[in-house]
Order: structure tokens, then sequence, then C-alpha cells
């Protein structure tokens, strides 16, 4: 795994926060200092719950707008937010993306600002 950002170090918390790049995935290592000479430090690794954020079809929104609306949400391009419409469209529901707590339910907010329905759940 290829490590793409340090989030959070410094030498009073002893915390190391991990972004590894090839499947998003979130974890805090700790590093624990050895209490005897030549022992080696240990690392304790918390993964930290991911969740799903889901968007759920209705009768309300057009098309077009529910496409605009997830890019305005998610950054997403038009494709990817196109995809994801017609998912929910076709099944009644459509995953939009895995991530930490805090940013799902951000996400989640965001789309029923815009008057769309939308749910977390845990991955």
């Amino acid at each position: 795994m290829n490590i793409c950002d340090v989030t959070e170090e410094n030498e009073h918390t002893d915390r190391l926060i991990l972004i590894f790049s090839e499947r998003p995935s979130f974890m805090t290592i700790t590093r624990k200092p050895s209490n005897a000479p030549g022992e080696l430090n240990q690392l304790h690794v918390t993964h930290i719950p991911r969740y799903k954020v889901l968007l759920h079809n209705d009768d309300r929104n057009s098309m077009d707008y529910v496409v605009l609306s997830l890019i305005q949400v998610f950054n997403f391009v038009q494709e990817e937010c196109e995809r994801i419409m017609m998912e929910a469209h076709r099944n009644g529901v459509a995953l939009c993306v895995v991530e930490p707590l805090e940013k799902a339910e951000l996400h989640r907010d965001k789309l029923i600002s815009m008057s769309l329905i939308a749910t977390i759940e845990p991955e």
C-alpha cells in the first residue's frame, strides 16, 4: 500500500493518522513507548469505521436536478453522477460513497438540504 497523506503527527500526541491511496481506508496508529531498554516501540492500529452514503429514488426531483446536486455535493464528474442517479432510479437506492462517519453525515445532510432522500449505514 502506498501512503498518500499523513493528516496528523506530532511529538506530543504520539498519534498518527494515515490515509492509504489504493482503497480509501482510514486508520489511526498510536505509538506505545517501550519501558525496557532495547525493546522496540509497539504500534497499535485502529481502523476508523466507514459508512455508506445512499441516495434513494424519489418522484419529486428531476433527473437533471439530482445529477447537478450530486456534482455539487460530491464534486464527482457528470458521468459518475449520472450513473448513481440511474442506479437509484432503477433499483430504488444507489451507493454514492463510503467514508468516515462525520464526512458521511455531512454529505447526507447536504443531499437532504437539496430535497433529496439520503441515508447512511455502516459498511
